[in-house]
């Protein structure tokens, strides 16, 4: 696709975002109702499209796709319920603390037309209606996609299904579009109608298109998802009491979906002296895992250039050998903490694939300190028992990482309210989640009406709450009154 031709697609989408911007909740939720119910009811066909062109499974992909339809539905509760609006009005007070207080009403509003770059990994989840698009949907945007080459046919049927389900809805042509193509992906960034991009991929195209993005006459928020290693600290106490069960279900972890995951724990802090007190262990459990073929053959040489520089670092040892294969066995890596103190870069290097780094640390040596080498990241973990003291790692992991887990394991992010997938730079380019319903307001801004007549208000500032939606009222929440049914 040329750069003419996404011009004509974000323009056509800015019509339909102006369209739509101040559609009552209710109306909005019918139309992301109209696309969950398309996505549900065509699982069959996108999950064997998905399968030919990304090598997943079909369960990964029946999950994947429902994962993306109970978001949509999420979504769709918080907007009737106008949590993403945090409407907020504050009456007039002659007698406020700080002298009279006029009338002063604040609710947040869409930022107009978003772009999203789909991801490799999630042809569901990250992709054409993954967690960037339901959201920038549920704000009041439109999202124009940009369709990941790895799984093409997927997204283009898939974006098909969407832009046929809002139009059945009624919802204004060109709300939802894509692109494909590098030179439309760069019109993207670039269009001056085009207020964000929701990215999700690797730390140097995300850092390139954010770069892209801030240099901009008017720069725009880039909400990008770069890269994470995902560290997992063990105590000597955990290790002492549970250290089978720990390295099972670390093993199972880092190789799940062939170790794809964004949040796949690629480094393993321990109190391993001897190398060879788990290898035996590990080759045992990962004998048993099926290899199968990376997602694609570029992410398959990208993999085995991060491998080999990881091992070629000094002190590197091999525990459990992988292979050169297609579908590569995987490979665990071993290296003691005062290596890794010399050369702390080798902490940086992410191994997209089933591949991992064990740090043996030393008996009673600060893992706080091991965890201040660490750059940003999606996820830590501590494995620990409930009595110990840990809070000083914890204090260091919070400053490094979005997700912090205790004795669990990083991979899976559920969709929920209190959910947080994100982290400081290079995991992501903001202070923001890019799932569950709190990412919404990354595509929204609040806008304060001060001393208007009613009559000029927003309908979610005026008094009468006729969009039934929960607000906050001279500083207290207020839940709309229940609207009894008309008899009949």
């Amino acid at each position: 696709m040329t750069a003419d031709q996404a011009d004509s697609r974000i323009v056509a989408a800015h019509q339909a975002y102006e369209d739509a911007r101040d559609v009552e909740p209710r109306v909005r939720a019918r139309w992301l109702e109209e696309v969950a119910a398309a996505l549900e009811s065509h699982a069959d066909e996108l999950v064997s499209l998905g399968h030919e062109e990304t090598h997943l499974d079909e369960a990964r992909l029946r999950f994947e796709l429902r994962r993306s339809v109970f978001q949509l539905r999420l979504f769709i509760a918080e907007i009737v319920r106008g949590e993403h609006l945090d409407a907020t009005i504050d009456h007039a007070d002659p007698a406020w603390g700080m002298g009279p207080r006029p009338d002063i009403r604040r609710v947040n509003v869409p930022l107009g037309v978003v772009g999203v770059f789909g991801a490799s990994n999630f042809p569901f989840a990250f992709s054409v209606m993954g967690g960037d698009s339901a959201s920038a949907l549920a704000a009041g945007c439109a999202v124009v996609h940009k369709i990941h080459g790895g799984h093409l046919r997927l997204g283009i049927r898939t974006a098909d299904m969407v832009s046929a389900a809002l139009a059945k809805a009624g919802a204004p042509q060109g709300l939802f579009c894509t692109v494909v193509g590098r030179e439309a992906a760069e019109r993207l960034v670039d269009h001056p109608l085009v207020r964000a991009i929701g990215f999700t991929g690797s730390t140097a195209g995300g850092r390139a298109l954010f770069d892209r993005a801030s240099k901009r006459r008017v720069p725009i928020p880039f909400y990008g998802e770069l890269g994470s290693i995902n560290p997992v600290f063990v105590t000597q106490k955990a290790w002492d009491t549970r250290r089978e069960e720990i390295l099972t279900g670390y093993a199972a972890s880092f190789t799940m979906g062939m170790g794809q995951f964004c949040t796949k724990p690629g480094l393993l802090f321990a109190p391993v002296q001897d190398p060879g007190e788990v290898s035996d262990l590990l080759h045992r459990e990962l004998a048993s895992k099926q290899p199968s073929l990376l997602l694609s053959p570029a992410l398959r040489e990208g993999f085995g250039k991060a491998l080999n520089s990881v091992q070629s670092a000094s002190g590197v040892e091999v525990l459990v050998a992988g292979d050169e294969a297609e579908a590569p066995r995987p490979t665990v890596l071993f290296i003691a903490a005062q290596k890794v103190r010399e050369q702390p870069e080798v902490l940086e290097q992410e191994m997209f694939g089933p591949a991992t780094l064990v740090v043996g640390y030393n008996p009673g040596e600060d893992l706080a300190d091991l965890a201040r080498l660490l750059e940003g990241q999606l996820t830590a973990t501590v494995q620990a028992e409930p009595e110990e003291d840990v809070s000083a790692l914890l204090t260091e992991l919070r400053e490094r990482a979005g997700r912090l887990l205790w004795n669990a394991w990083p991979t899976g992010v559920t969709v929920t309210y209190a959910q947080h997938h994100g982290g400081p730079y290079p995991a992501t380019t903001a202070a923001t989640t890019s799932v569950g319903t709190a990412s919404i307001g990354r595509f929204m801004r609040p806008v304060a009406y001060d001393s208007f007549p009613a009559s000029q208000l927003p309908v979610p500032l005026r008094d009468p709450n006729a969009w039934r939606i929960r607000r906050r009222v001279d500083g207290v929440w207020k839940e709309p009154a229940v609207q009894r049914e008309d008899s009949k």
